[in-house]
């Protein structure tokens, strides 16, 4: 994936985002994608809040998925792989790009039909430490039609569409986490993604 890698780097450095083959193979991929029905099925999977800390709250007029965060340290197989490969492009944008992130936090996101996260910037107004927005496609065999795309608008408030994102399986979208408003529109049957940021340390 090394290729993959190089090419994030450059599009993060001319655009400030990318979208493209992912830094996953297939093989982990499809692992991920098991993994991640299995969990929804299983009821792992908390309704998402919007917030931070003690003042985070659902809130179904915003967003509408469901999350589980990976762990520091994870048991399954699959997702020890996932962070160790966020791990391996950590370390080549903080050499290429000097972006100082020491931290990766990833999470399952599952949306149902219908489910939405309104426009919104990754990053806190009085918080830095997102610096790189990620997220990992999972859904095999997505339909043209189907909805579900995540869309990036231009940093200038305009409302201008930079790219719209079908979630298909072995997609990445990457972006810097301070420039790009972006939602998620809904979709008309269940979509799976791994999600996450790049942080500098808190």
């Amino acid at each position: 994936m090394y290729a993959v890698t190089e090419h994030v780097i450059e599009s993060l450095a001319t655009a400030g985002w990318y979208v493209g083959r992912s830094i996953f193979s297939g093989r982990l991929t499809a692992m991920l994608s098991d993994r991640a029905a299995i969990l929804v099925q299983s009821g792992a999977l908390n309704v998402a809040r919007i917030g931070r800390g003690d003042a985070a709250a659902a809130n179904a007029d915003v967003r509408r998925d469901a999350t589980l965060w990976l762990a520091d340290v994870p048991v399954h197989a699959a997702e020890r792989e996932a962070l160790a490969a966020v791990h391996a492009l950590r370390t080549r944008l903080n050499e290429t790009l000097y972006v100082g992130v020491r931290e990766a936090e990833l999470h399952f996101a599952h949306y149902e039909p219908g489910a939405f996260y309104r426009t919104h910037r990754d990053r806190f107004r009085d918080d830095n430490t997102r610096v790189v927005s990620l997220v990992f496609y999972l859904n095999c065999d997505w339909p043209d039609d189907a909805g579900g795309e995540l869309v990036l608008y231009a940093d200038d408030d305009s409302g201008t569409v930079v790219t719209k994102v079908p979630p298909r399986a072995g997609t990445m979208a990457c972006f810097l986490s301070d420039r790009f408003p972006h939602e998620v529109l809904p979709a008309t049957r269940e979509r799976y993604s791994l999600t996450g940021w790049l942080r500098r340390a808190a």
